[in-house]
């Protein structure tokens, strides 16, 4: 039911030209380098420490790999990291 749902939700935003990330619930996640990750649409922070931040989302877990990783800030809807990132994995 679910797959269906959101098959419908995509040719809404397809249809009207809405954001996708907004509409499917999807993290929209972006990399400023090897030195920045924005998560936006993420549902908590998991495990956070200076090597590895761990971000819960509607699509399962962003895992953030690195040295000297701190969390610049968060809000409601999104998470700013920066430090040495060496790995992404979703």
């Amino acid at each position: 039911m679910n797959k269906k749902a959101d098959r419908i939700k995509e040719r809404l935003s397809d249809a009207f030209e809405l954001p996708k990330d907004i509409i499917l619930d999807i993290p929209k996640i972006t990399i400023l380098g090897s030195q920045q990750v924005s998560i936006e649409n993420h549902k908590g922070i998991i495990e956070y420490d200076e090597k590895i931040v761990r971000i819960n989302t509607g699509n399962g877990i962003v895992k953030i790999e690195g040295n000297n990783l701190f969390i610049k800030y968060v809000l409601q809807e999104e998470i700013i990291i920066e430090g040495e990132i060496s790995s992404i994995i979703f």
